[in-house]
């Protein structure tokens, strides 16, 4: 079965961690959310991209949920002792991969190019893809203005009113190579349990991404809340300033004009009903990925449903 995957961080990265145990690695494909780029001391950094690669190579620290296992942040606290800004960690070894890129990218390579190759060296067997080689960065709206992703997120730990998101640059960005093949061909597309507004939104601002998938075959979603509330992050309050409710019905909602089943978790017992209603198909499994276990269980629910 080939598998093309949308992916965010965290969630994402769990669940393609048991899909790679489930299916032939070589089958999946993944289109990687790249809104939440950022330039941190003049370095491209794309955590979504990395957090992807790192946790198929695993070499994922899964207790933060992002960066290296085992990692060491010397040049942050050199950084801190000069009076740089270290409000984004920056770990010493995965500092290497932002150098790397950054010098691939003012050389002339594509994202696309560049990312193929950090996964090959890596080990990782499965395909990665930026979903658009051209720049789409997600930004915020807030009472004193607007905030790049990481700055309301990280920097500002997710707490100022959101009045508005936006995805600056997808009016003029194009579909990184490959990636509108890989939801056309796929036996099925898969929406990983990813923050519907700031992770799976940029892929879908992307000219040619949408029609792609309603052109799929199979599309299929995980949700990401359970009980009324996201596994983690501001998904609930991105959601709420979008006009969506935070529920399974509400990521039904965002992706309704070509999703086709919804994964609930069993906790909501009123989700399938809700997401039906929709014209979604509910299937319902235990979505909560606490450990390798429940990743691959959750995986193989996903392929049965098929």
């Amino acid at each position: 079965m080939k598998v093309a995957a949308l992916a965010g961080g965290t969630g994402a990265a769990k669940l393609l961690r048991g899909l790679a145990q489930v299916i032939d690695p070589m089958d999946l494909t993944i289109v990687g959310n790249t809104g939440d780029d950022a330039e941190v001391w003049g370095l491209h950094v794309s955590p979504d991209l990395d957090t992807v690669t790192y946790a198929l190579a695993g070499r994922l620290d899964v207790a933060r949920g992002w960066g290296l296992a085992d990692e060491t942040f010397h040049c942050l606290d050199a950084m801190a002792t000069l009076g740089g800004e270290t409000w984004f960690n920056l770990g010493d070894r995965d500092l290497a991969l932002h150098l790397w890129r950054t010098r691939a990218l003012r050389g002339g390579q594509s994202l696309s190019t560049i990312t193929a190759e950090v996964t090959r060296r890596l080990g990782v067997r499965s395909r990665l893809l930026p979903m658009s080689d051209d720049p789409v960065r997600t930004r915020i709206e807030t009472p004193d203005g607007w905030l790049d992703f990481q700055e309301y997120f990280v920097r500002e730990k997710a707490q100022p009113a959101v009045r508005a998101i936006a995805y600056v640059g997808a009016e003029r960005a194009r579909p990184a190579p490959g990636v509108v093949e890989a939801l056309r061909d796929a036996d099925l597309v898969l929406v990983c349990p990813s923050n519907p507004v700031t992770s799976v939104g940029p892929i879908l601002s992307v000219p040619g991404v949408v029609d792609a998938l309603r052109a799929s075959r199979t599309v299929m979603g995980v949700s990401p809340i359970i009980g009324g509330a996201p596994v983690s992050g501001p998904a609930g309050t991105l959601m709420r300033a979008r006009g969506l409710e935070v529920s399974a019905a509400g990521v039904a909602t965002a992706y309704a004009p070509w999703l086709r089943t919804l994964v609930v978790d069993t906790r909501d017992r009123e989700a399938p009903a809700a997401v039906g209603a929709l014209g979604v198909r509910a299937v319902v499994a235990d979505t909560l990925m606490t450990d390798r276990a429940t990743e691959v269980a959750l995986a193989r629910s996903v392929i049965g449903a098929v």
